[in-house]
C-alpha cells in the first residue's frame, strides 16, 4: 500500500494548485481524478465559455466594422465548428499543461475513481493508498430542477447543461435560458451575439443576483438592448419536448426553444463520502477559515464546501489547506475579499460589500460612481457602457467594496483587491498615478469622487 503525506481527491483548479504546491514543499503527494486534469472549469466551464465569448466578439464586432472606418465587401459569417475546434485546442494545450506542470513537481496522478475508505485511506482501481492528510477537491454538477417533463426533454438532448451546450453541433436558432446567473447571462451573450434569439427566464427579481443593484439594473438594460429578452420573476412550471411554459404577472405563457439552457445552480459531488461522517449543509461539507472538516486531516475545498462556487476561491483555499497542513497554522482565507466576475459584454466584476449589504450592516458610508461615457479610452475603444462604483467608510474612505460594469472589468478589480487586502482607502488610490490614456483611470476618477470630485466629470 502506497502512502502519502497528502492525498487530493479531484484534479480541478482547487485540486490540483493543491498538489502542486504541497509538491514544491516537500510532501509527497498524490492527485486522484476520475476524468481529465483541470476539473469542470478547464474543461467544461470557465476557459470553454471565455474561448467562445471571444469569438462571439469577434464576430460582432468585424459585423459592426464600419464603426471603426473598415469597410468590408458581402456578408460576415460564422462556422460553428471551427468556434468548437478553436475551443477544443484552447482545452487540450491548458490540460496538457496542467498535467506537464504536476509531472515537473513530482505529483503522483492516478486516474480513476477515488472511493473513500476512511479519513486515511482512498482505494482507486482496486488499489488501495493511505495518506496522513486528505483534501477534497470534488467539485459539483448542475442541478436538474424538478420541473415537470424537464427529465424528458433533457433525455431527448433538447434542454441541457452547460457541458452539453459547450459542444451543441449548431448554435440554436432559438435559445430559452432557465436562470438569470452567471452561466446563464454569459452563454445569452455568445449566442445572441451570433444571432441566435435569446429568452432568459429568472425566479428571482433579477439577473445575476449576488451584484450590486446598480450593476443588475444596468446590466440587464444592456442585454435587452442587445435583443435578449429576459423576464423575471418569472417561473417555469413545465416542459414539453422544446416547449416551455412558464408563469409570469400571474399568467401562463409557452415558448418554444430548439435549445433549452437549464442553469440554476449547482450542487456539491459530496455523494459517496459518508463513510467520513463529515459535518454538512445539505450537500455541502462544512469548513472553517484553514479549510478543515469536522474531521481530523481531512479538508474539502472548492464547490464542494460550497463557500464559494469559483475557480479562483478553489485555488485560493487548495494553498491555504496546504499551508495549514504542514505547519503555518495562521494560513486562512478571509472570504470578505473574493473578487467575482461575470464574463459577458461588458464584464461585470465585484469585491467586497455590495451597497445592500453595506446598508444592512448599519455601516456609515459614501458612493462614488463614475461612467465609461467619460473615459478617453473607453471612447476610443468605442466601449463607451457602463460604469465604476466605490462604495468607502464615510470617516476614513476605507474601501468597503467596488462594482465594476465594463469591458475588462475581470482585469480591473485586482487594484480593488489589493487595496482591500492592505485596507487602503480612496486617498491611496486617487494618488497613485494611473497611465493615460487607460481603462484604468475610472478606478483613479471615482477614487477622487468618493475623496472630494472627479476631475473628468
Amino acid at each position: 500500500m502506497k502512502s502519502y503525506e497528502i492525498i487530493v481527491l479531484g484534479g480541478g483548479p482547487g485540486g490540483y494548485v493543491a498538489a502542486i504546491k504541497a509538491a514544491q514543499l516537500g510532501a509527497k503527494v498524490a492527485l486522484i481524478e476520475k476524468e481529465v486534469v483541470g476539473g469542470i472549469c478547464l474543461n467544461h466551464g470557465c476557459i470553454p465559455t471565455k474561448t467562445l465569448l471571444k469569438n462571439a466578439k469577434v464576430y460582432k464586432t468585424i459585423k459592426h466594422a464600419s464603426d471603426y472606418g473598415v469597410l468590408l465587401g458581402g456578408d460576415v459569417s460564422f462556422d460553428w465548428s471551427l468556434m468548437l475546434k478553436r475551443k477544443d485546442s484552447v482545452v487540450k494545450k491548458l490540460t496538457m499543461g496542467v498535467s506537464g506542470l504536476l509531472k515537473k513537481n513530482g505529483v503522483d496522478v492516478i486516474s480513476g475513481f477515488g472511493k473513500v475508505l476512511a479519513p486515511d485511506k482512498v482505494e482507486v482501481n482496486g488499489e488501495i493508498y493511505q495518506a496522513n492528510n486528505l483534501i477534497i477537491a470534488t467539485g459539483a454538477s448542475p442541478i436538474m430542477p424538478p420541473i415537470p417533463g424537464l427529465k424528458e426533454s433533457y433525455e431527448q438532448g433538447i434542454a441541457v447543461t452547460s457541458r452539453e451546450l459547450l459542444q451543441i453541433k449548431d448554435a440554436p436558432k432559438n435559445l430559452v435560458v432557465i436562470g438569470g446567473g452567471v452561466i446563464g447571462v454569459e452563454f445569452a451573450t455568445i449566442f445572441s451575439s451570433l444571432g441566435s434569439k435569446v429568452t432568459i427566464i429568472e425566479k428571482l427579481d433579477g439577473i445575476v443576483p449576488m451584484m450590486d443593484d446598480d450593476i443588475r439594473t444596468q446590466y440587464a438594460k444592456i442585454l435587452k438592448r442587445e435583443g435578449i429578452e429576459i423576464f423575471v420573476n418569472a417561473e417555469v412550471k413545465a416542459v414539453n419536448k422544446n416547449e416551455v411554459t412558464y408563469q409570469f404577472e400571474g399568467k401562463d405563457h409557452k415558448i418554444t426553444a430548439d435549445t433549452i439552457l437549464v442553469s440554476v445552480g449547482m450542487r456539491a459531488n459530496s455523494q459517496g463520502l459518508e463513510v467520513l461522517n463529515l459535518k454538512m449543509d445539505r450537500a455541502n461539507i462544512v469548513t472553517d477559515e484553514h479549510l478543515r472538516t469536522s474531521v481530523p486531516n481531512v479538508y474539502a475545498i472548492g464547490d464542494v464546501n460550497g463557500k464559494y462556487m469559483l475557480a479562483h476561491v478553489a485555488s485560493a483555499e487548495g494553498l491555504v489547506a496546504v499551508e495549514y497542513i504542514l505547519g503555518n497554522k495562521k494560513a486562512h482565507l478571509n472570504y470578505d475579499r473574493v473578487p467575482n466576475a461575470v464574463y459577458g459584454s461588458p464584464e461585470i466584476a465585484s469585491v467586497g460589500l455590495t451597497e445592500k449589504e453595506a446598508k444592512a450592516k448599519g455601516l456609515k458610508y459614501k458612493v462614488s460612481t463614475f461612467p465609461l461615457a467619460a473615459s478617453g479610452k473607453a471612447m476610443a475603444d468605442n466601449e463607451k457602457d457602463g460604469f465604476v462604483k466605490l462604495i468607502v467608510s464615510e470617516q476614513y474612505k476605507e474601501i468597503i467594496g467596488a462594482h465594476i460594469l465594463s469591458y475588462n472589468a475581470s482585469d480591473l478589480i485586482a487594484e480593488i483587491g489589493v487595496t482591500l487586502e492592505l485596507e487602503g482607502t480612496a486617498h491611496e488610490i486617487a494618488h497613485t498615478i494611473h497611465p493615460h490614456p487607460t481603462l484604468s483611470e475610472i478606478i483613479m476618477e471615482a477614487a477622487h469622487g468618493a475623496v472630494d470630485k472627479p476631475i473628468h466629470m
